[in-house]
């Protein structure tokens, strides 16, 4: 039962999110007027498919692990001589036939349409989520520890971690996460009277909450969208740095994760209710948004990139040059796919 649970959480978070995703690409391209043959959720032999009025295929597949839509001529991207041979009649509805500007809105479309589901699903949750916040307020601060030498005392409440405001304590441990490698600049307050004061990074700071410091918040409207929009921000944010610190050896690879940790969270969600599955929701968007605009030729990143060249030099990039960039381009995400399996599997049969 707890299998069934896992993959059915798993083609609900997937679904959704690839889906979105998709549906940025789709819309903006028929806002753009460029002709989309294909909009495929999963990969693989066709479970179900239909046409609509303008003679897009819509199906869904049986390898449900992500999805694409097939633009016309977006293949085109780098043999703009292809294109220009192409009879007059065939050029109408070519993702080449409508301007750079337009180009880069189609690409960017899945991004953005994640971070909006994101956005929705924390704005959706403060608002109609009431919440008891633990406030970060110091119960008890254990002797030893780099925040008793750094002179943190009971009743003291952090304000700032570096540059990020602190406004209860998961934000706490979150900004502790974040400036793990270098001191962190904390701002307390203490009896009314703001304190800087620096911790030396540490895998515990040595800090236990005051549990009787509880809030019980409830946003209104403007007020959950305006928090559900910083809280997009800062999963953003934090992705980024954590990605930033593999890429330079700060933090361990063995941390990625492949579909089997995305199946194995979304199911311990599902079983605990409706608002922690959109959490995964969200946060899973957030992730897909952020890894699609690595600079990478395969990524929407790396063809937003090639525009952004394009429209500087004021040329079109082509040529053998390009073929090779996008190969190597798969063959890294490839890669990167076998080893995220690697440590699912290494990680469940006890190897890590």
């Amino acid at each position: 039962m707890h299998i069934v649970i896992t993959i059915i959480a798993l083609l609900i978070v997937l679904g959704v999110v690839v889906f979105i995703h998709e549906a940025g690409h789709f819309l903006a391209a028929r806002w753009a007027k460029v002709r989309v043959d294909a909009f495929s959720i999963g990969f693989g032999p066709a479970i179900c498919k239909w046409k609509d009025r303008k003679n897009t295929t819509w199906k869904l597949c049986c390898l449900p692990l992500g999805g694409y839509v097939s633009i016309y001529g977006q293949e085109d991207m780098f043999n703009r001589k292809k294109y220009l041979e192409l009879p007059k009649a065939k050029k109408i509805g070519h993702y080449l036939s409508v301007p750079a500007w337009k180009q880069f809105i189609i690409i960017a479309a899945g991004v953005f349409m994640n971070f909006v589901l994101a956005w929705g699903i924390y704005s959706a949750d403060f608002i109609f989520r009431p919440k008891t916040v633990q406030l970060p307020v110091i119960g008890q601060v254990i002797r030893d520890s780099v925040a008793f030498k750094s002179g943190i005392k009971s009743g003291d409440i952090i304000v700032k971690i570096d540059s990020t405001k602190v406004t209860n304590w998961g934000e706490l441990i979150i900004g502790k996460e974040l400036a793990s490698k270098h001191n962190a600049d904390v701002l307390i307050s203490r009896k009314g009277k703001l304190i800087h004061t620096s911790l030396e990074p540490a895998e515990r700071w040595g800090l236990i909450a005051d549990g009787s410091k509880v809030e019980f918040r409830k946003k209104g409207f403007f007020s959950g969208v305006y928090s559900g929009l910083r809280e997009t921000y800062h999963q953003s944010k934090t992705l980024v740095i954590v990605l930033k610190q593999i890429i330079t050896g700060e933090r361990s690879s063995k941390q990625l994760g492949s579909f089997i940790t995305i199946a194995q969270i979304s199911g311990q969600a599902l079983e605990m209710g409706f608002f922690a599955l959109l959490s995964i929701i969200a946060l899973l968007s957030v992730n897909l948004a952020i890894i699609n605009l690595l600079p990478l030729p395969v990524l929407d990143g790396g063809y937003l990139l090639i525009l952004i060249i394009e429209a500087i030099i004021r040329r079109k990039l082509g040529g053998k040059a390009m073929e090779i960039s996008i190969i190597c381009g798969w063959v890294l995400i490839m890669l990167l796919f076998a080893f995220t399996m690697w440590n699912d599997i290494a990680r469940v049969m006890g190897l890590n």
